[in-house]
């Protein structure tokens, strides 16, 4: 390998990138080396024997005739066929009839799971109990709880809503808009109507906020009004939430109350993908890994790592995307504007963005408009995605692709110069700095 060859992980193998040899490497920044737990089933069953801030699972769905089992879709690395069949030994175990149990995959605005997909997920305990996909945009399957002091009216799925129980099967990892997965979040945005969708996620269209990833959660005026709505439910929720290694492997397992218990877990995933950096560097080199599904997953790499980098500095992406683009609504409508005038626009575009009618574009897909535009203020964005299509890749200004790693590092080098520090995040799609 020559001298300032950079290996980064490249789904099974690895990719060799050739820099500069005056540019310094400052330091590579990874997750932290936790060991997975050496049984996953004892893991999960000590939580849900102890429980945090709520009584135990088979306590609270003592009497309880519907349980609402949420869990999330496929889009999030949660071990639910793992955790599924625990949940539901302790709800026989209190005498809950099969027949009163309904799961509900947690969409959000993702497309519906079919009856195939939702088993493969679940695992062997699905057989035999009621499922429903949640639909935002249907009236008739939600129910209004109210609005939350942010004015986000709460509409949920209403089979949620009805029941006397919900259990909530997730995984707590850092996440751009929330701070961090898991917690009350399967069940706003995850059952939630669009327009709660749309009114929460709006919150954190500002300078301020449009970055949360790891942030303290107490600070994420989105977060804190999902918390209030999801809230709203007459009935007890009892989450069981994993954490995991960046080799998706479960290293801890949370249950009980929906915000102390996952309090608790944001800590601890918090240690392990939060990277201490001691300043910003003039380039920040990222790799999309373990987060290689597709170009939606992958771009995880870069948000979660932008504020590592100086202001007029370069970010280069290294996104993988086994499976192309996925379901990505921003990288499928072309904006009516070329690179250098949205650039050069974006300050008068932002303000707008939250009331935006664009076409062909979700409520999350408007959040990530509001982060590219900020994003590309912040730094030069540059991007290897080989499995991109050209056609996609021009719908998204934002970033210049290239098709080579060479031809990145070229830019990147027009960009910045010969003397130039670097951070480097191998698994980019999973860390993110964290700033003295």
């Amino acid at each position: 390998m020559a001298e300032n060859t950079l290996a980064l992980p490249w789904g099974k193998d690895s990719i060799c990138i050739d820099l500069p040899k005056t540019w310094r490497m400052v330091d590579s920044l990874t997750p932290a080396g936790v060991a997975p737990v050496t049984n996953a089933t004892e893991e999960i069953q000590g939580a849900l024997r102890a429980p945090i801030g709520l009584p135990t699972l088979l306590e609270l769905a003592q009497k309880k005739l519907r349980v609402a089992i949420v869990v999330d879709d496929a889009s999030r690395p949660t071990p639910v066929s793992t955790i599924f069949p625990l949940v539901l030994a302790e709800l026989d175990k209190a005498g809950v009839d099969r027949a009163n149990i309904m799961v509900i995959p947690a969409l959000g605005l993702h497309r519906p799971m079919s009856a195939d997909e939702l088993s493969a997920r679940v695992g062997e305990g699905m057989v035999g109990l009621r499922w429903e996909n949640p639909d935002c945009d249907d009236e008739g399957k939600l129910a209004f709880l109210g609005s939350t002091s942010r004015g986000t009216p709460i509409w949920l799925a209403k089979v949620v809503a009805d029941a006397d129980l919900v259990v909530s099967i997730g995984c707590i990892e850092p996440h751009i808009i929330a701070s961090f997965g898991g917690g009350y979040k399967n069940l706003v945005p995850g059952v939630a109507g669009r327009a709660t969708v749309a009114h929460n996620h709006s919150l954190n269209c500002a300078p301020g906020t449009f970055n949360n990833v790891g942030r303290t959660i107490e600070q994420n005026p989105m977060r804190l009004d999902l918390e209030e709505g999801a809230a709203m439910l007459k009935a007890p929720v009892f989450i069981v939430n994993a954490i995991m290694n960046y080799q998706q492997k479960i290293v801890r397992v949370v249950a009980g109350h929906p915000v102390a218990a996952h309090r608790y877990g944001a800590q601890i995933s918090a240690g392990l993908y939060g990277a201490k950096v001691a300043k910003q560097a003039d380039v920040v080199i990222t790799s999309s890994n373990p987060m290689d599904q597709d170009l939606r997953q992958g771009v995880k790499a870069l948000a979660n790592t932008i504020r590592a980098v100086r202001r007029g500095g370069v970010v280069m992406t290294f996104v993988r995307a086994e499976e192309g683009t996925g379901v990505f609504g921003l990288a499928n409508k072309k904006l009516p504007i070329g690179k250098k005038a949205l650039r050069f626009l974006a300050p008068v575009i932002l303000p707008l963005v939250p009331k935006l009618k664009l076409k062909g574009m979700g409520e999350e897909d408007r959040f990530f408009l509001y982060f590219a535009l900020q994003a590309m203020r912040h730094a030069h964005l540059l991007m290897y995605a080989p499995t991109i299509p050209e056609g996609t890749q021009e719908n998204l200004p934002f970033i210049d692709f290239y098709k080579s790693p060479q031809e990145l590092v070229a830019a990147a080098r027009k960009h910045v110069g010969e003397q130039a520090e670097v951070l480097v995040f191998p698994h980019g799609g999973i860390t993110y700095p964290d700033i003295a």
